[in-house]
Parts: C-alpha cells; structure tokens; sequence
C-alpha cells in the first residue's frame, strides 16, 4: 500500500526503524545501563536513583528470582505505583528471563484475582498498601512468591523509613493484611530481597525478540480483560519509534541526558510505560509523581525543576488548569506536551496553549500497539484535533467490515500494521482470530476517516456511536464542540433509549461558572451543531466517573438514573 503520510513527516524523522541493531529489550535496557553510568534516571520525592544504581539493583532482584526456581518466561506481577521499585522490578523481570504482567494497583478483588488467573503470574511484586486486596484472592491463583514493598523502600536510610512509617501509621494507608504462607509459599519484604539477591549471580537470560516482554491488559470495558502479548521485538520498536517522532522537539536541548520526563500517569498504563522506557533508551530521567491526584503537590513537583516532557490525558490537563497554583508554573522548558490516552478536547487544547505556550499534541494508541501508533508532528503549532500520521514502520488502513480497505476520505474501522503491534491475546485464540484481517492488520475498533495528506481523524468507537432517527452521531464530535462552550470544563455525551427515535442524546457537563445554564448550553448546541446532533437532555455535575487513568466512564454515564 502507498504510505501518503510520508510526505508530511518532518524533516530528519525516518521513515523506518531499524529493530535489528538490539538483540532484546533487556539487551537494550543493559546497553543503556553501561554507557549511561552515573547520570540520574528518576527522581521521586528529591530522592535520586543513577543508572548505575538502577543496574546494581534489578541485578540483584532478578538474581533473587532466578532462585525461586521460576521457568525461563515464567509470568511476575507488578503492582505497584510510580515509585523507584517499579522500574527496579520490571528490569529484574526481564533481565532475569520472565514476562512483566502490569496490574493497576487499585484494582478490586475480583479484577486482581481474574488477572493474575488468566495471565498465570507465578509470583508478584507488591506496595503493601493493596496487600489486603491481594490476600482476598491469592489462594485462588498461581502466586507462590510475594514481594512485599513499602513506599519507603528506595527513598534513602532515614527519609524512607520516615514515609514508611508516615504512611502505615500517621495516614493509616496500608489496611491489615495476612498473606497465607500455604503450600510452600513465601513472602519477602522488597529490601530483604535485594539484599539476598546481592549475594547471589544473575544468570544471563537466553532471549530473542520473539520473546514476550509485557501482557498488558486491556481496560476491559467489554467483558473480562484481555492480557495483550507484547513482545521484546514490539517494546523495543515502539521505543525506536517514539524517539525517531519526538526527536524534533528536543534537538535544541542537544545532550539528552538533560531531559526531564514527568510521569505522573501510572507506569503500568502502556502510554507511560513506552515514555518510561524511551528515557532508558535515550539516557534521559523521569520525575515520578506517585500520587498526580493531588494537584497541590503534583504543581509543586513542577515548579522543583525545569522539565521538557509532559504526557498526559485529556483530564489532567484540564485538573490542572483548573488548581489554583497553576498559574505559578515555570513552563519555559516544556518542549512537548503529548496528549493520548483519550481524545483531547479542542476547548482544553486551546486554553493550554494560551497558558504554557505549549501546543498540545495529540496521539493515539492502544495496549495493543504498544502505546503509539499515529501522533500529529511535534513541530505542530496548533491543536489539530486529529490523530496525526502513522509512526515510522506503521501502516495504516481504513477497512470496512469485511476487511477491504477503503478510498481515502472514506468512513471505516481504523485497522493497524507494523513492527509494535501484539501479537496477539494470551491464550484467547477465538479473539485473535476476530482481531486480525487475512492480510495481517490488527482491528482496532475505532472508527475514522483518513484525508489525502494521511492523517487521519477518530469519529469515535464502534460501540459509543448513537444512533437518532437513522442518522449516526458519534460522541466525541459533540464533546468537541460542547468542550468549547464559555464555562464549561469537561463533558461526555451518550446515548440513552428512545422509543421514537431509537436513541436521544444526553450530556453530562462539568462547569466553572454557576452562572452557566442548561439554556445556555443548549443554545450553544444549538448554533453550533445540527438538528439530530442536539442533546435533548443535559445535566451537570460536580465531576464525570473515570478510570485510574483519567478515561471518561459513559458506560456508567449511560446506566445512571
């Protein structure tokens, strides 16, 4: 197929990458560790950790797996959130021969348990805050090795056995917990295990790029979650990829090893995940903010340093605009403000450029993907309010239902192809089946449309598109325009059951301004979308229902009464 997008591609980003040069990602990550030495890789609480040290101690915690006696790609949770242990562990995980299974720290019971069922995890590394969540389940799974972390553990002698404590005892975050030591099973404080581990040798992982690195699990917004295969040679494609795409932005930062990434989406989450590993790759360091919730705290991290990159999500942008502190952010350094997760609204895109300068650029990707499979040019100087192009070795095509790709300008389901995709769902054969087309494109589900440059515009999911009288509505057109309404700080539109017309609109909407009305919002509409377009019903609330990563919930919107 003809790569259209090519030709808008700016100039030095290649048009392909080149995975061959690394015989894994843990050959990368080692790379990495060697030449970068002791330049910083995270700081978190003004607490740093080195490159060196980051090699000398998922050394030692992947020595101390081995000597579980774990198989060669033997399946080790991570639950924890962004703080020093996670990159530690997930290191240790690879260099020792297994497969990281990224679990969201806040997850229940009953999505822990499914989890780490489908996925088999035979040992996992654990904050002790979400312990209790882990001992209502761990008789029912194949965990046999717990790694019991504390928020303290990698914070330094005296300041972390201080916030271990603050936290257990002053706050009261860790609920009592007993993991049951049943049939042979152990739980190892995270300290006590690297300082096994420093006496014992890691051994030297027999791995190929053909070997999986990460299941990481889908939302699961239909039914149970999917636990999609990621493997070495994906991770590491997608972290060449991103480089090649970003590489733009930071030229005129010249040593890289100055750029300072924040994470504050969750590092289990695959978009913080790639950006985490691609500051690996580069020598770069991250700024860890375990908790982004608290905003005071989370303003006052950016103001400590300068920082360059600031990926986020559609509502964390807007959070933050809304602290008041905001306003005493030092934005001059910021080079890139990467938007993904979720559509960015044209109304936040515009108020964050008019506060930092800063376009927001937006991307899009999957778990599946590997994080990013298009984003709009870095060099970009407005929101867009598309997607942007495929990344270097990426192809996009638009195809109808039965896999036939249709012309450009086209309305059809986005399908994707190249080097970063899974390769599939972990033991879910039927779905695979489903998922990819005769010719080797995965189905994303999403729908959109592609012009003669090649960018290419979402018009929503499959599943959120209302029908009205016949005519389809898709969601995210109405947030787009009702995001830009004077007064209004985030919406999400669904569809409810009409007998007349099958579906009607309602819009839930979050304000700043108690003066702004349901008249007023209707009127809004009313100039600016079409008859069927109209919501019917609008209501406002003091906040939407979201995910851990900041993804509106409609389908709680759609079931409210």
């Amino acid at each position: 197929m003809e790569r259209i997008w090519l030709k808008n591609y700016p100039p030095g980003v290649p048009h392909d990458i080149d995975t061959a040069q690394y015989k894994s990602l843990t050959d990368l990550l080692e790379r990495s560790f060697r030449e970068q030495g002791n330049s910083p890789f995270s700081v978190c609480m003004n607490r740093w950790m080195s490159y060196k040290q980051l090699d000398e101690l998922s050394t030692a915690m992947g020595a101390w797996l081995q000597s579980k006696g774990l198989e060669p790609g033997s399946r080790v949770a991570i639950m924890l959130p962004n703080l020093p242990q996670f990159a530690v562990t997930m290191a240790a995980i690879l260099r020792a021969g297994y497969t990281c299974v990224n679990v969201n720290p806040l997850y229940t019971a009953r999505e822990l348990e499914h989890q780490l069922k489908d996925s088999g995890a035979t040992a996992i590394v654990i904050l002790e805050n979400f312990a209790a969540t882990l001992q209502d389940v761990i008789e029912r799974t194949a965990v046999q090795h717990v790694v019991l972390a504390s928020i303290g553990d990698l914070l330094g002698p005296w300041y972390g056995r201080w916030m271990s404590f603050a936290v257990r005892h002053l706050a009261k975050m860790v609920p009592p917990f007993e993991l049951p030591l049943t049939a042979g099973r152990t739980v190892t404080p995270f300290k006590k295990a690297l300082a096994q581990g420093r006496t014992m040798n890691l051994r030297p992982a027999a791995q190929t790029m053909d070997d999986a690195a990460f299941l990481q699990y889908t939302g699961g917004t239909t039914g149970l979650s999917k636990g999609a295969v990621l493997t070495h040679g994906n991770v590491v494609a997608s972290i060449l990829q991103a480089e090649a795409w970003f590489s733009p932005a930071l030229a005129e930062i010249g040593d890289l090893r100055k750029v300072n990434s924040i994470a504050a989406l969750p590092l289990y989450h695959i978009f913080a995940l790639t950006l985490c590993l691609l500051a690996m790759r580069q020598g770069s360091f991250i700024t860890l903010v375990p908790n982004p919730r608290d905003f005071a705290k989370f303003i006052e991290v950016l103001k400590q340093r300068p920082f360059h990159v600031l990926p986020g999500v559609n509502t964390l942008f807007n959070a933050l605009m809304q602290h008041p502190m905001f306003k005493t952010i030092d934005f001059s350094s910021l080079k890139l403000t990467q938007a993904g997760g979720m559509a960015a609204s044209e109304g936040t895109a515009q108020h964050w450029q008019a506060a930092t300068g800063s376009a927001m650029i937006e991307g899009w990707g999957m778990s599946e993907t590997c994080a990013i499979g298009t984003n709009n040019p870095v060099t970009q100087k407005t929101f867009s309010g598309n997607i942007g192009l495929p990344l270097p070795g990426i192809d996009i095509a638009i195809k109808d239902d039965e896999g036939q790709s249709l012309p450009v300008g086209s309305s059809g389901e986005i399908c994707i192809r190249g080097p970063n995709v899974m390769t599939g769902y972990f033991n879910q054969s039927e779905e695979n089946a489903k998922t990819f087309t005769a010719d080797g494109f995965m189905r994303t589900g999403d729908v959109g449309i592609m012009d003669t440059q090649g960018f290419t515009r979402i018009v929503d999911r499959k599943k959120d598109m209302i029908i009205v009288s016949g005519f389809n509505v898709f969601p995210s057109e109405l947030e787009n325009v009702i995001s830009t309404c004077p007064g209004v700080v985030e919406c999400a539109a669904v569809g409810i059951p009409n007998s007349m017309q099958g579906e009607t609109i309602k819009v839930f909407v979050v304000r700043n301004d108690a003066m702004l009305t349901e008249e007023a919002v209707a009127q809004f509409c009313h100039d600016k979308l079409t008859g069927y377009k109209r919501p019917k019903y609008i209501e406002f609330r003091d906040e939407l229902p979201k995910s851990n990563v900041g993804k509106i919930l409609r389908r709680e919107l759609r079931s409210a009464k």
